[in-house]
């Protein structure tokens, strides 16, 4: 039964990364194998010799007091089934709820034209200046609304200031690259950060400590060659109009933006879950979009665009619901591989192996522009059982945060990119990916040296 559970695994993965060539959304193959690897592990229960313990982190094989799976009969093993299958479910829900706020809380942003004000901030005619201003936007807003918002945020932006096409693609894909690296140091930055910090293996300020320096390397030097590029030489033609910035746009942009980055203070104080602090922001944004909107907020108004009488309501009518899905099949079923000690057995494989885990890690990385780095980073963290705070999980968070840029499917930024603008994977590849490379190099040597 292990054979199925692998194999559903390895051919849900190969239908994930040719999801346009199939014309399927990854969201279904990952819901799929989803339920075929926990099907797989229902069936064949009584007949597993390997089960590892979530909450202990450790195999129940008799060692360390632990329990022995071996010697369980059939009605305990089922217990245990139930009570692991709970825990990853509420460990994964406590990640998807915490997406979920903050998505909701940018788009009643949005709602209010609030990232016009950002618009504003760029003044210039110049390519080049263009070009350091929307990077080091998108590293700084990655930080704090994710990578994956501020992409969307930042190419609605160029929309507005650049009419032509290819020259927005070349933006673009270097958005892509500021957004990831940005995303890599913020404990919300990022949905793997966020599973590490979640997971208690990284702080937020240790994570902000180890990783600001090598994620800013490996924004700047790409843009700074990037810059040096016939086509960032010159002026843009038209810069585009300036629209009207709704009277309360600004207010609950600073609102939101505040409220977001309070939740990682709320976590240090409280020791509570981060999605308990992002739904007590959520709840302030949406209290002050109530007093400052002509409408009636309703809560319950979700059937449809055409009940939500509010923009807290039409926000979450907005949410990416195929993201949440998808995240949902990806984390449950590296959690089956998990569950039957496979994940943890590898990790041992390759620590035993004696290769070097920095070189490790930076393949990691390098797979993620390939494979989703969400289930490399699930993978990672059954893998190995070192202290929080580690700089094993610090180079794993900068290694998946960023390897991804290597490739427009390797994350989530790349992905809207590639979908808003139609921009080609070869394309990417031959433009962008090389200037990805180089930074994402950049970067672990800085990691490595500081280290």
């Amino acid at each position: 039964m292990e054979i199925f559970i692998v194999s559903v695994f390895i051919l849900g993965y190969i239908a994930i990364t040719i999801e346009h060539t199939l014309k399927i959304d990854k969201l279904v193959p990952a819901l799929i194998m989803m339920a075929l690897a926990w099907a797989g592990i229902a069936f064949g229960l009584d007949n597993f010799t390997t089960w590892f313990d979530s909450h202990g982190s450790a195999l129940l094989n008799g060692e360390n007091g632990a329990m022995d799976f071996s010697l369980m009969d059939s009605e305990e093993r089922h217990h245990l089934l139930e009570g692991t299958l709970l825990h990853h479910f509420g460990k994964t829900c406590e990640i998807l709820i915490f997406l979920i706020g903050a998505m909701t809380i940018v788009e009643i942003i949005d709602h209010f034209n609030g990232f016009q004000t950002i618009k504003r901030i760029i003044k210039t005619n110049k390519k080049s200046s263009i070009l350091w201003i929307v990077c080091g936007l998108g590293f700084i807003l990655s930080a704090i609304i994710d990578n994956l918002t501020a992409t969307i945020v930042l190419i609605t932006i160029l929309r507005k200031i650049i009419s032509d096409k290819n020259l927005r693609m070349w933006y673009a894909g270097m958005i892509i690259i500021a957004a990831n690296a940005g995303g890599a140091w913020s404990p919300i930055g990022d949905v793997t950060t966020t599973m590490l910090w979640m997971g208690d293996k990284v702080t937020a300020m240790q994570l902000v400590i180890n990783l600001l320096l090598p994620s800013l390397v490996c924004m700047v030097i790409p843009t700074f060659i990037a810059s040096r590029l016939k086509v960032f030489k010159g002026e843009i033609e038209n810069a585009g109009n300036e629209e009207k910035v709704s009277a309360n746009g600004t207010m609950m942009l600073v609102v939101g933006l505040l409220m977001i980055v309070f939740v990682p203070v709320f976590k240090t104080v409280t020791h509570l879950p981060p999605y308990v602090g992002m739904m007590l922001s959520l709840g302030v944004v949406a209290l002050v979009a109530e007093f400052v909107s002509s409408k009636q907020i309703s809560l319950t108004s979700l059937q449809s665009h055409d009940d939500a009488h509010g923009p807290t309501a039409g926000a979450m009518a907005k949410i990416e619901m195929p993201s949440i899905l998808f995240f949902l099949g990806i984390l449950m079923t590296v959690a089956a591989l998990e569950s039957l000690g496979l994940i943890f057995m590898f990790g041992q494989g390759v620590v035993e192996s004696g290769l070097n885990l920095d070189i490790f890690i930076i393949l990691l990385g390098a797979g993620s522009a390939v494979i989703d780095n969400v289930p490399l980073v699930a993978a990672s963290m059954g893998m190995f059982q070192e202290a929080e705070d580690a700089g094993l999980w610090h180079f794993i968070a900068y290694a998946a945060g960023t390897g991804g840029s290597m490739l427009i499917i390797g994350s989530a930024a790349g992905v809207v990119a590639m979908g808003m603008e139609k921009i080609s994977f070869f394309w990417y590849v031959k433009n962008i990916s090389l200037l990805a490379i180089v930074g994402y190099i950049a970067g672990c040597t800085v990691f490595l040296l500081t280290h």
